[in-house]
């Protein structure tokens, strides 16, 4: 949780950095991750994975702006000794209200760039989801569960890693720079939860892959989203700093070392390289190291982005198949699993010689309890995300319905959820 001050000096500097930062992020739902869903889905879909990477942007700004970041990053509850403080941080910054044009963070940002900044993180982390059902959710009951899940699932969960709650810093230690539990873990596990309750797709067979209808978008959605997660990282130093330019390097090394290692273990199993491998290999190391990229060197950089890539691939062309879950777009087979690895693995690889978090070691340097604050946290992340989305799922499909019908699915969402077609 950052400390606020309204006569410090604004570093000039620090605040360009998060401005740019802050755009980074944003690039990384629009067009980045619209453009990577766009081209994997059917060309009859791929506008309505557009419009709800789209529409989510507005919607989540306008709830993260009015009471989103108060919840999130709220001090009163706390200063009040108000039980209310476990789950939400207060409302005297609803609407941003006290929240002056100098008042600074301890960087010495405005806050207002933080709060927008933390803004793009509400905004991406719904947005992850829509792999796991694209092609068969009606608009309306989209629009509504995710609405509920990011006011009841991701703003608790940015409260207690982030916002001084009791699992960061404030609390039982644990590490997360970027969104490994409050990002890829939360969104991942809801992901498996929507694709298992909301069924497989019509006509697909376990052990199958529909051709994506667009591999250049593909290519040019992982790219944006590569360019993105600089900002996302090193962006989370909230600083011009050693721990921000550390946070590009081992960010940029993972996914490096990731698309390396997919590309190999498609090349011998398919005796071919594709593009769509490489692209996921990149996705599922920039996922992993998202924990881990301000407090790991590149040692531990190396080995997130090697295991990453080989327990995703796993994930996705073994263990979905035989499970028989219908996630789409392999939503958590990359982000859900790709968020338990960095986050655990984050208390194996963490150095003080790298650290933004007052020095804390992982195991390989001795620090074993690290490892174990690390799983407790991964692991409450995980059923919190299950039990909630669960229970809003139920909701919402018993008043709204969340599944179309199959003559819609069949003939494509774009046409009739929206009137349009993508090529004309």
């Amino acid at each position: 949780m950052k400390e606020y001050y309204l006569n410090s000096r604004l570093d000039t500097g620090n605040t360009a950095w998060m401005l740019v930062a802050t755009l980074l992020v944003m690039l990384m739902t629009i067009p980045g991750l619209a453009l990577f869903y766009g081209g994997l889905v059917r060309q009859k879909n791929v506008l309505s994975v557009i419009i709800q990477c789209f529409i989510l942007t507005s919607v989540i700004s306008i709830l993260w702006i009015s009471f989103g970041y108060s919840w999130v990053f709220g001090t009163a509850f706390a200063k009040q000794n108000n039980p209310l403080a476990l789950i939400i941080g207060g409302f005297e910054k609803v609407f941003l209200k006290n929240v002056k044009l100098n008042t600074l963070t301890d960087t010495n940002i405005p806050e207002t760039v933080f709060s927008l900044f933390q803004c793009m993180f509400a905004v991406i982390t719904p947005s992850l989801i829509i792999g796991a059902f694209a092609e068969r959710i009606k608009f309306s009951g989209f629009l509504v569960f995710t609405i509920i899940w990011s006011i009841f699932v991701y703003n608790p969960m940015a409260h207690w890693v982030w916002g001084g709650g009791w699992i960061g810093e404030k609390g039982i230690g644990a590490i997360d720079f970027a969104g490994g539990t409050v990002v890829h873990i939360n969104a991942g596990i809801t992901a498996l939860i929507m694709a298992i309750m909301i069924g497989k797709r019509k006509n697909y067979t376990h052990g199958t892959t529909t051709p994506p209808h667009n591999v250049p978008f593909v290519f040019l959605g992982t790219a944006l989203l590569w360019i993105g997660w600089i900002g996302f990282n090193a962006g989370s130093s909230l600083a011009a700093n050693g721990i921000a330019a550390n946070a590009f390097l081992t960010t940029h090394f993972a996914a490096s070392v990731a698309v390396v290692t997919w590309i190999t273990i498609d090349w011998i199993r398919e005796k071919k390289p594709t593009i769509i491998g490489a692209c996921t290999g990149a996705i599922a190391g920039l996922v992993a190291i998202t924990p881990a990229a301000g407090s790991v060197d590149i040692l531990g950089s190396f080995f997130i982005g090697i295991i990453s890539s080989f327990v995703c691939f796993f994930m996705v062309a073994f263990v979905k198949s035989k499970l028989k879950y219908d996630d789409t777009l392999d939503a958590f087979g990359v982000h859900g699993v790709g968020g338990i690895i960095g986050s655990i693995l984050t208390g194996v690889f963490a150095t003080k010689m790298a650290s933004n978090s007052n020095g804390v070691e992982g195991a390989l340097y001795g620090n074993w309890h690290q490892l174990f604050v690390q799983i407790v946290a991964t692991l409450f992340s995980i059923l919190y995300s299950a039990i909630m989305t669960i229970i809003i799922f139920r909701i919402v499909d018993k008043i709204i319905g969340i599944r179309v019908s199959l003559r819609i699915e069949e003939e494509g969402l774009d046409i009739y959820e929206h009137g349009e077609t993508a090529y004309n």
